[in-house]
């Protein structure tokens, strides 16, 4: 049984996965803020599933946690992760200590694109890009059933990729990066005052018939499509899976990404050529992708193309 944690600025997930690739367990606990609150958080969460399970914490398999932030897989150094409170955590280190098992560490998008994976049947042969909306956009590559990183570890960092060069100046010193405008912080920033409202408010605002909210929306899919695009053109995948916070829309937000793309397919033969709609989707509503990655992230560093669990999850 393979444990994985998905470590986030509220809260913390962790799943128990069986030898098939289901989730045999599930468990959720506060995060807190700084290095002594976020290994508790985790150190708790692993033994809470190792209770369950009526074993030990060292009787499992692997144990993986994902976490946002700037992450050095090889040693599980956490170098920073502001939301966290994290700088120079020897994450993997100090919870293996603790737990008398080794501790993978992957970064959290990386993570979830391997959950992903296998929650949508993943074969050794097939390709997916996980496009992650959440407070901020990124994308985790996995190829053939193997995670793709790139030469220092940023591929897929898409949202940092300059679309406006009229715009706002982006958090990464850069200017009109596709992030502002498609991403969670981004609608915070476009809509309601920054006020947090959430993007299922804004699209029953904008059905509604809002002024405001329907030229938020449109724009913000209209982002969303770009970045599906960007992905196809960069990398080619067999297909883009939507996943993160803004992704609870589900059918909704998939429905009107896959009507901008077939609109511009309609003005563009080469865009028609590489079928778009039909290459994008949305993550599965509920499916704990990030933990469930992290489950895998030990297995042959990260390369389930070979494993028993290529077979699905529930």
């Amino acid at each position: 049984m393979r444990i994985g944690i998905d470590i986030g600025g509220t809260k913390t997930d962790a799943v128990a996965l069986a030898a098939d690739g289901t989730v045999a367990a599930e468990y959720r606990t506060a995060t807190g803020f700084g290095a002594a609150a976020v290994l508790a958080s985790a150190e708790k969460a692993v033994r809470e599933l190792a209770r369950a399970a009526g074993v030990e914490p060292s009787a499992f398999t692997t144990i993986g946690v994902g976490i946002p932030g700037a992450v050095d897989r090889s040693t599980g150094r956490v170098a920073h992760a502001v939301n966290l409170g994290l700088e120079d955590l020897d994450l993997g280190a100090e919870l293996a200590a603790r737990l008398g098992r080794p501790v993978w560490v992957e970064n959290d998008v990386n993570a979830a694109a391997l959950g992903a994976w296998l929650a949508l049947g993943g074969g050794s042969s097939d390709s997916m890009a996980y496009l992650n909306l959440g407070t901020g956009l990124a994308a985790g590559l996995v190829l053939g059933g193997t995670l793709w990183r790139g030469a220092r570890g940023v591929a897929g960092e898409i949202g940092h990729i300059p679309v406006d060069p009229a715009g706002p100046v982006c958090p990464c010193g850069q200017r009109g990066c596709l992030e502002l405008a498609a991403s969670g912080s981004g609608l915070a920033r476009a809509w309601a005052g920054g006020d947090g409202a959430s993007v299922r408010e804004l699209f029953a605002a904008a059905a509604g018939g809002d002024a405001k909210a329907t030229l938020v929306r449109d724009r913000l899919v209209e982002h969303v499509a770009a970045a599906v695009r960007l992905l196809v053109l960069t990398v080619d995948p067999d297909r883009v899976v939507i996943g993160g916070g803004l992704s609870s829309l589900g059918d909704e937000l998939l429905g009107a990404v896959r009507e901008v793309l077939r609109t511009w397919a309609a003005s563009s033969p080469f865009l028609a050529m590489l079928d778009l709609p039909e290459r994008v989707e949305v993550l599965p509503p509920d499916f704990p992708a990030a933990a469930v990655g992290a489950a895998l992230v030990g297995a042959a560093a990260g390369n389930v193309s070979d494993s028993s669990l290529a077979g699905g999850a529930d």
